[in-house]
């Protein structure tokens, strides 16, 4: 009877793991990590051309990566400034990815450049210009002085020819250089002016999202090649320049997908009177107002009907891009990736990296517990090579020498020897393999042969074989990586036993490895 009823409870506890839909795998320090996350790392990292790890022997390396993880939160680097930021930069690169398509946008993109050519917005153009940043929160009331302001600065120069452009710069500009810039550099905005005007030719005043400007062109070049700009250019149509035909079809999808709902009482009186209170739209139940908008509009001067297409198209994909890891698990699982990677890039940098490179003490004594792990071949000569003008002054050079720690030799020497523009002695000092200098290949290891320095004909040695270097710094190096190496393995070693790592073997047999 308790057999059967044994037999019972482990029927039911199998029946209860393989019917969860996404079970536990692993647990980490009290951290689940479920199996579709497993098989996510699993795929982009233990199967493929570098590699073949069949899920268990790869489950011991995860384990790991996971142990650095907790251990960079646990010092608060996930509540860094640095890491909100890589988290930012990470999920618009994903999403904008996602949200389009690549052979749409590489189409898009030849047929900007085959346009850009067409319309001889190509190569180079040296500008000056004379600037006024306008912030985001800029008052109506100051935007109009501003503006106000630079077609005073435009009037003047139409009617007095004879003005220097560059000392009205150096007058009135927030940009007083001179710089060459080329398509994909800048603003659109800017750039529609710039590539537009001919060798000498000014603007009239114009705005771009950073403010108000007149510009000249001082200098033209010649357009350049496909491949020098098709990175850039794919990088900014993503990011300013998404083509309506592709972004019209994501935006009329995400309007469906969030349930977007327009006020059209709202969007009248926008398009009316340029403003309004009223709530314009919802996305999600979430209310977009008119105070939204016109924080957006500031920052978009143009026409009040595409500033509201622009704003209702960036709020749904703003939206949509905050949202987009509950809505697909491989994006959730690409963008904690992501984050992981660079937890374990910094707490490894600061438990590892720093240290090797500039912990002395550590160096120094890793190298002298593993200083045999360093010696050379064969014996090599450390000390100097002195060629002196006569005699006596070799004589004298070795005794100073007798005195000092090697550190001095060269200084001391110098002074003794070389002052009120007389040189009587040369110095080489160094670590001399057979081979590096012919001098001490004769005088140390009686092999080969010299000419005497031409006016320095006595050359004597001073110093000593030894089987290798005395000292970390003289093999730097090679210390510091292998003393990374011992700082990675004794962490390692020290996560593992501080830690709790629990798999559950009967999930990990489940593991999908296609």
């Amino acid at each position: 009877m308790k057999r059967s009823l044994l037999s019972g409870c482990v029927c039911l506890f199998a029946i209860l793991v393989f019917a969860q839909e996404d079970p536990v795998l692993m647990r980490v320090n009290g951290r689940d990590i479920s199996r579709s996350e497993f098989e996510y790392s699993y795929r982009h990292n233990a199967v493929g051309a570098d590699a073949n790890l069949s899920p268990k022997e790869y489950a011991a390396l995860f384990a790991q990566s996971m142990q650095k993880v907790e251990a960079a939160k646990a010092v608060g680097l996930d509540t860094t400034s640095a890491f909100r930021e890589q988290q930012k930069a990470a999920r618009t690169k994903l999403t904008d990815a996602y949200l389009i398509d690549k052979s749409v946008m590489d189409s898009c993109v030849r047929a900007r450049y085959q346009k850009m050519g067409l319309q001889a917005r190509s190569g180079q153009v040296q500008v000056m210009q004379i600037f006024k940043y306008l912030p985001q929160t800029i008052t109506s009331r100051h935007l109009e002085e501003q503006k106000s302001r630079m077609d005073s600065i435009y009037w003047m120069i139409q009617n007095q020819p004879g003005l220097d452009f560059a000392r009205l710069v150096e007058k009135y500009s927030d940009d007083k250089q001179s710089r060459w810039i080329e398509s994909l550099q800048t603003t659109t905005e800017f750039e529609n002016v710039a590539f537009a005007l001919s060798k000498g030719e000014m603007s009239q005043p114009f705005f771009t999202p950073a403010g108000i400007h007149i510009l000249k062109v001082i200098d033209r070049k010649e357009m350049p090649a496909y491949e020098e700009v098709a990175d850039r250019l794919t990088e900014r149509m993503r990011r300013r320049e998404i083509p309506d035909k592709v972004i019209g079809k994501v935006v009329e999808r995400l309007k469906k997908d969030w349930q977007y709902a327009p006020n059209q009482a709202g969007i009248e009186e926008l398009l009316l009177k340029g403003g309004t209170e009223q709530t314009l739209f919802t996305i999600d139940g979430q209310r977009y107002t008119g105070s939204l908008f016109k924080r957006f509009a500031a920052s978009h001067p143009q026409a009040v009907k595409r500033q509201l297409d622009e704003f209702i198209a960036k709020s749904l994909l703003d939206y949509e891009s905050r949202n987009m890891d509950k809505k697909y698990p491989e994006i959730r699982y690409a963008l904690q990736k992501s984050d992981e990677e660079y937890l374990i890039k910094e707490v490894t940098r600061q438990k590892v990296d720093l240290p090797a490179m500039n912990d002395r003490a550590g160096l120094a004594t890793y190298f002298k517990f593993h200083s045999s792990d360093y010696r050379w071949d064969s014996p090599r000569y450390k000390g100097v090579v002195l060629h002196c003008a006569d005699k006596k002054t070799a004589k004298q050079a070795k005794k100073i020498l007798k005195k000092l720690p090697e550190n001095e030799w060269v200084d001391k020497l110098r002074q003794a020897f070389n002052v009120s523009g007389v040189e009587k002695i040369q110095i080489e000092q160094g670590v001399f393999a057979v081979g590096d200098n012919k001098y001490v290949d004769k005088l140390v290891f009686k092999k080969g042969g010299f000419d005497p320095v031409v006016s320095y004909p006595f050359t004597i040695v001073a110093g000593g074989k030894q089987k290798g270097p005395d000292d970390y710094r003289e093999v730097i190096e090679q210390v510091r990586k292998d003393y990374r190496t011992y700082l990675d393995t004794y962490w390692t070693r020290e996560l593992k036993e501080s830690g709790k790592v629990e798999i559950n073997q009967e999930v990990l047999k489940t593991v999908n490895n296609n």
